[in-house]
């Protein structure tokens, strides 16, 4: 097997750029070249690219170091840098003529051991490679990655018919553990598998929902979260990707997919999308859409004036309904919602169904492909399962619906099965093969479903497993509540009495923990029971500490958003295994209330200790806190003091358990925090005089200001005279008695009401 050491781009489109990004995120050397500008700087289109990786609000490189390795050039002056280079992707334009005169080149100036792939996902490795001699097509290859690439996990890779093994493997290995991707591979077919089945779906509900009448807000609340897919829904997901864009990728798989191929039905453009382009309404880069942001306002669109309308969102029994019983209450309703979701769901699963065995035999390649590559929850198959192969059969032949034969062949059975404690896979000849992923890969999704919780509620459970207690989240954005606390204490204490190995507080869902659950917090002051209030945040106090203290090791190991109280817990455990894109920080000064469960004290003492002065630290965490500063990569988090220098993160995610599970053995208890002499009154009259200033230059706001005057009492000891000595207790005393002052203000109830009823969570 090849070691890759230096790589090559070729095409600084937001692809191309992407992919360099991701290399060098890994640690790897790149060159990103484009065409040579005719403009004074000719490397204009390459730095452009580079440009788009530092966009502040997608970042595509993790830290400074990481934008060092990116060399930019041009393929006029520096093709002769991709001479020594172990991996050169291609990313230029989708024409068939420029990949192939570009491949010719490559062949001609670049060693022999040199791999070379293509991002393509429209034109079949058989023609790229047409007239290219033997020795190229051995080592040539798709890599199809996902937009945005730092994020998106799916990469799908795709063999010619003579591409080596040792290619293969090459790639599959740099691309799952340096660049943190969920390989796929896929046969050389039209549209491979994510966007195949990915854009039917989209298009199926985009069709269905104008046969049905329903509005862009109807329609994404329920093809969305009740399904276990984004919130974006269809429309919302129009607008991100762009609506011209999507147009034009519907159109590509028109073109490329078989003529009896059942997406043809949801090909053709809908009149008033077609209008809606010509008229610049092409989503978010155009700043309008199906929706669109008027100031602090959304809007829709109105499909029947074409006009935008306020937003209003959906409340109605089906929707709560579904968050708690799942998608069968969707499917069994005879609504219009109803029926708009039980057409979408049952042609989309039938779409997917009906690609095996030809597109692939092994069906959890499609689910994965769209858990990776599209963030549903639940694959095609998983759903089935969920809804019953023999509910879905018989429905569709009593409405005489056609049935692929892979669902025929498969009634009374289930399409994961668990065996002995190993989970396998139904195949198409009926036979189940356990899932097997590679070497340190370990999804918790999938080991959940081979073990029994040791206890469990509505909001989280643990598990027993390789003689460790997992605590997992599983509320709405995961956030916590005193359901989610008591499995954490549960977990401690059984372990302790056990003697297990440790604990580690960990979920394979898109987001770790999103914070507080504000419901809880709204339901305190709606009923006036600010003594409750403070009795949970006491618990919540308690429960870190007990994390803390206890006598084993506490792990955490946080995928997604750790934010607010999320990474509260994280800043309590003993040591923490993170993903590279973990984002984390204590936001809590944008819902209008601080911190309260051990973070405000957790990061005076990170800061103290990391600038060896108190009054330092108290000015960093006053500032740090107060601007709800988010880390988006482990290097922003070591510039804020979020990470211990032990701490370690992994860029695939999916390994990150194992690691965790791997360092219970060597995970030294963090330390109880001695007294801390805080730096007092003169120092609080400061921070309130940045306050005010600030305030006058409309830069806060006055509830900023109020919300800033009780960090900066808790970081400063407040009206005390400077050295008072405070202990962690005093210091925690302190956050939750500002938390429930704040929390009875007019302008944090306000903003809490208005967050919960326009579907806003604590992590925007």
């Amino acid at each position: 097997m090849n070691k890759i050491k230096k790589v090559g781009v070729i095409g600084a489109g937001t692809m191309g750029a992407g992919i360099a990004g991701q290399v060098a995120n890994a640690g790897i050397e790149v060159w990103l070249l484009d065409l040579p500008s005719d403009s004074d700087n000719v490397n204009s289109l390459a730095e452009r690219g580079l440009q788009r990786l530092k966009d502040p609000d997608m970042p595509g490189i993790m830290s400074k170091e990481a934008e060092q390795l990116i060399n930019l050039g041009n393929t006029r002056d520096h093709f002769d840098e991709l001479k020594n280079c172990d991996w050169i992707a291609e990313a230029v334009v989708e024409r068939l003529d420029i990949k192939q005169a570009l491949y010719r080149q490559l062949n001609e100036s670049c060693k022999d051991s040199t791999i070379i792939t293509s991002n393509t996902s429209t034109i079949p490795i058989s023609l790229l490679t047409e007239g290219m001699p033997k020795s190229f097509c051995e080592r040539f290859a798709i890599t199809h990655f996902f937009n945005p690439v730092r994020f998106m996990r799916l990469l799908e890779l795709v063999r010619g018919e003579q591409t080596r093994q040792d290619v293969m493997d090459t790639l599959d290995v740099f691309c799952e553990t340096m660049l943190g991707k969920g390989v796929v591979p896929c046969l050389d077919t039209p549209g491979f598998l994510a966007n195949r089945v990915g854009v039917f779906a989209i298009q199926c509900a985009l069709h269905k929902a104008f046969k049905y009448n329903l509005s862009p807000i109807e329609a994404d609340a329920f093809f969305g979260r009740p399904l276990g897919l984004p919130k974006t829904g269809v429309f919302g997901l129009y607008d991100l990707i762009g609506i011209d864009l999507m147009a034009d990728v519907a159109k590509s798989l028109e073109n490329i997919l078989p003529e009896n191929d059942a997406f043809h039905k949801y090909a053709s453009p809908i009149e008033f999308v077609s209008n809606m382009i010509a008229n610049g309404q092409t989503g978010n880069k155009n700043e309008q859409g199906f929706y669109k942001q008027a100031g602090d306002e959304k809007k829709v669109i109105d499909f029947l004036s074409g006009d935008y309308v306020d937003h209003e969102r959906l409340k109605t029994p089906l929707l709560e309904k579904a968050e708690k019983v799942g998608v069968t209450a969707i499917i069994s309703d005879e609504s219009k919602y109803g029926l708009f979701i039980w057409e979408v769901l049952s042609e989309t699963l039938c779409y997917a169904a009906s690609l095996v065995p030809e597109v692939t035999e092994d069906l959890a390649q499609i689910d994965d492909a769209m858990k990776l590559g599209y963030n549903w929850v639940k694959g095609p198959f998983e759903l089935i399962d969920e809804i019953g192969i023999d509910y879905l059969v018989n429905r569709l032949k009593k409405s005489g619906k056609d049935v692929p034969d892979f669902l025929l062949s498969s009634l009374n059975n289930k399409f994961y099965n668990t065996t002995n404690s190993v989970l396998s896979v139904l195949s198409p000849s009926g036979k189940l093969s356990p899932i097997v992923r590679p070497k340190g890969v370990l999804r918790f999704s999938e080991a959940r479903q081979t073990l029994v919780p040791i206890n469990v509620n509505e909001s989280a459970s643990w598990f027993e497993y390789e003689g460790a207690a997992i605590v997992e989240f599983h509320s709405k954005a995961n956030a916590l509540d005193s359901q989610s606390l008591d499995m954490i204490s549960d977990a401690v204490t059984y372990s302790e009495k056990k003697g297990l190995r440790g604990v580690i507080v960990h979920n394979d869902f898109q987001h770790f923990s999103c914070g507080v659950s504000l419901w809880s917090v709204r339901e305190c002051f709606e009923k006036n029971d600010f003594d409750g209030l403070d009795a949970f945040l006491t618990y919540f106090q308690n429960t870190m500490l007990q994390m803390r203290d206890s006598k084993l090791p506490v792990i955490a190991a946080p995928v997604g958003m750790s934010i607010g109280g999320g990474f509260e817990v994280v800043l309590h455990a003993d040591h923490v295994v993170s993903h590279a894109n973990s984002v984390m920080g204590l936001v809590e000064s944008f819902v209008g209330v601080v911190p309260a469960g051990g973070g405000c004290k957790e990061m005076l003492y990170r800061w103290t200790e990391k600038l060896n002065d108190t009054q330092k630290g108290a000015w960093k965490s006053f500032m740090n806190i107060g601007l709800g500063r988010k880390a988006n990569s482990p290097q922003e988090a070591d510039a804020l003091a979020m990470r211990r220098a032990d701490d370690v993160f992994q860029m695939n995610r999916d390994r990150i358990l194992n690691i965790a599970l791997s360092k219970l053995g060597d995970t030294k208890k963090a330390s109880q925090r001695s007294p801390l002499a805080l730096s007092g009154a003169e120092h609080f009259k400061e921070m309130l005089e940045w306050l005010e200033v600030n305030n006058k230059k409309g830069m806060l706001t006055p509830h900023d200001v109020t919300v800033g005057t009780e960090i900066g009492r808790i970081m400063s000891g407040g009206d005390c005279p400077a050295g008072t000595v405070f202990s962690e207790q005093e210091i925690l005393d302190a956050e939750r008695s500002s938390f429930i002052t704040l929390a009875q203000t007019q302008e944090t109830q306000a903003r809490i009401v208005s967050m919960l009823d326009n579907g806003v969570t604590l992590r925007n």
